[in-house]
């Protein structure tokens, strides 16, 4: 642990050079030569015989794909494949005693970081005794176990949003993989009820009834206020959903939030009741209460549309039935805290789009934030290979999309796609093949 802390304040964050795209502008198809992280999911997969979608699988999960310039998660893990060093999750110190390579190579250079992840995942398999690699359904037990979850449940929350993204296949940060039609093999997990599904015996949310109820551990948080409650906090979870839930359900971890949000459909947990003290904003803690967002500051793609809508809803109920005026006073992000240190939700959280759904408008959503991956990423004055070249994106650029339309097939890496995304801000049009994001078509962004 002392290693990554003394990490963090000392190393230089790194970026992993990508290659630039032919400069044609007649060629039939745009073609991307990256090397780096797709060479190296392809590299670690061969190594330690791990199919592939699997680990781009877990990747996509943890981090889509980004190494967040060597930062730690809030549950202190790094990189691409998110390998952590906390007192429940040991994949960190695993991947360097399976590699030979130093913890902090691991953390800060990218194809280290999925080497080691695959290193670890070939352990599990072996311990699972594996019988047939090549079949992706069997690989669910193993995927959970990396996960290092608090308890099944959030296990099987974790590994279903897994073999959810090898169904939909990726294409995000110049790695692509195929769509697959598998049927998980869920073994230990399959008869536990994933987070989320109703039953007769479940536990209703102490406050909000369109939440699911996973109390964080009792370690995490103090019973009962100080204040009355005058604040709602804005937070940015710095990981994702599940390893969020799992994060304030270790006792160790002391710090918690009253709810979580997911990113891809706005599912809703509450872990800490209102009436009690969650620890998320240091001496604001007895007057607010915190919502953490699945998802990372640096990282637009995480704050769908579904996202922005549930969480309005919760902040308008929470709101109306504390008498909380629905305003920017008391509707807060947790950098505007007074004695905090943090950043979050950070310069792409959609503040006038938010305030607008709390205060019950239904506004037209907001032009589309996403990052491009591949450098000299052509845009043109249509969607058509052989319309002129209006610019030239250098690098990974932040780009807002307003709407998208289909045009001509264009094919990188093995995938074909024909959606176009018409930017605000260039005026013209990109490929969505080289926009990080699996889908081929952007969802939420409306047709041209």
């Amino acid at each position: 642990m002392s290693r990554l802390t003394a990490l963090l304040a000392t190393a230089a964050a790194g970026a992993l050079a990508l290659s630039a795209l032919p400069s044609n502008a007649a060629e039939p198809v745009e073609q991307t030569t990256t090397t780096g992280i797709a060479a190296a999911f392809e590299s670690a997969a061969a190594k330690y015989d791990v199919p592939k979608e699997v680990l781009v699988g877990v990747g996509y999960a943890e981090s889509h794909l980004d190494g967040h310039n060597g930062l730690p998660s809030q549950a202190n893990g790094y990189g691409v494949m998110h390998l952590v060093s906390n007192n429940v999750n040991p994949t960190m110190s695993e991947a360097a005693k399976l590699t030979g390579l130093p913890v902090e190579k691991l953390a800060k250079d990218t194809a280290s970081n999925i080497l080691g992840a695959a290193a670890v995942l070939d352990s599990y398999a072996d311990a699972a005794k594996l019988t047939d690699r090549s079949d992706l359904g069997q690989w669910y037990e193993v995927i959970a176990k990396y996960s290092h979850s608090a308890d099944a449940p959030t296990g099987r929350l974790y590994t279903d949003e897994v073999y959810k993204i090898i169904g939909q296949g990726v294409n995000a940060a110049g790695v692509t993989t195929a769509p697959q039609q598998v049927t998980p093999d869920r073994g230990a997990y399959a008869n536990v009820a994933p987070l989320g599904t109703r039953t007769p015996s479940s536990v209703q949310a102490a406050d909000y009834p369109g939440a699911i109820w996973n109390a964080a551990s009792s370690s995490n948080y103090r019973v009962g206020r100080t204040a009355a409650i005058s604040t709602i906090v804005i937070h940015v979870t710095q990981g994702s959903y599940a390893g969020t839930i799992s994060w304030f359900k270790n006792p160790s971890s002391q710090v918690s939030a009253h709810y979580v949000v997911r990113s891809s459909d706005g599912q809703v947990t509450q872990m800490v009741a209102e009436k009690d003290t969650a620890w998320h904003v240091r001496s604001a803690n007895p007057y607010t209460i915190g919502i953490e967002h699945e998802g990372w500051v640096d990282q637009p793609s995480w704050f769908t549309d579904a996202m922005y809508r549930s969480s309005a809803a919760l902040t308008r109920n929470i709101a109306d039935r504390r008498g909380i005026p629905k305003d920017r006073a008391h509707i807060k992000g947790h950098n505007e805290i007074p004695g905090n240190d943090h950043t979050d939700p950070g310069p792409h959280w959609n503040w006038n789009y938010y305030m607008q759904l709390v205060n019950g408008g239904n506004p037209n959503p907001p032009e589309y934030n996403f990052t491009t991956y591949g450098t000299g990423v052509r845009v043109r004055s249509a969607p058509r290979l052989s319309a002129s070249v209006v610019t030239t994106l250098p690098g990974p650029t932040q780009v807002f999309v307003t709407c998208q339309v289909q045009g001509d097939p264009v094919t990188a890496e093995g995938t074909t796609n024909n959606w176009w995304a018409k930017l605000r801000d260039q005026g013209g049009y990109m490929t969505n093949i080289y926009i990080d994001h699996p889908a081929a078509k952007l969802p939420g962004v409306p047709e041209c």
